[in-house]
């Protein structure tokens, strides 16, 4: 099977046919226009293939309709669930960007060499995603801003921070 990469969260309904909205982590929508199926994982852990209809992409958000939901109760019942695509679509990110998929579990190192954890979860804020630092002595809040990351090296899962005043 294919390696699922995290594209969403489905957040409500979205009108009366089952379509529902996501919100979005993609940087923008061009790998929809070849995903013909889509998994959707609910959050008490079941998870199921879907076959794309309608995609509709909006800022940060996109509107789908999928088979096997066909109203808005269906749609409804799967807000929180997160929704994935297999990674072979996705190709090789652009110089300087990474996936997330490829951060989580990565090994934490100061500018000194002081391990300060591993990158536990990723999230996106208004103007950069956060990478989370955990396993060390504290939990390290990473902004992914070229002042902070330093050096990501994927084949060696190893991440070089600079930690400003506050972190």
């Amino acid at each position: 099977m294919d390696e699922i990469v995290e594209i969403g969260k489905i957040k409500r309904a979205a009108g009366l046919k089952g379509r529902f909205l996501i919100a979005s982590y993609l940087e923008s929508p061009e790998i929809l226009h070849d995903v013909e199926r889509i998994r959707i994982e609910r959050p008490d852990g079941r998870s199921s293939w879907h076959a794309v209809g309608y995609v509709n992409w909006s800022k940060k958000s996109i509107t789908l309709e999928v088979e096997g939901i066909g109203n808005r109760e269906e749609a409804e019942a799967l807000a929180g669930s997160r929704v994935g695509v297999p990674s072979d679509l996705l190709g090789a990110p652009p110089e300087g960007e990474y996936y997330w998929k490829d951060l989580l579990g990565m090994a934490v190192f100061s500018e000194s060499g002081e391990r300060l954890g591993t990158i536990g979860r990723v999230f996106r804020t208004g103007s950069n995603d956060v990478f989370v630092c955990t396993g060390g002595p504290r939990e390290i809040l990473l902004p992914a801003i070229e002042d902070v990351i330093r050096q990501v090296d994927i084949p060696g899962k190893a991440m070089v921070v600079r930690l400003l005043e506050g972190l």
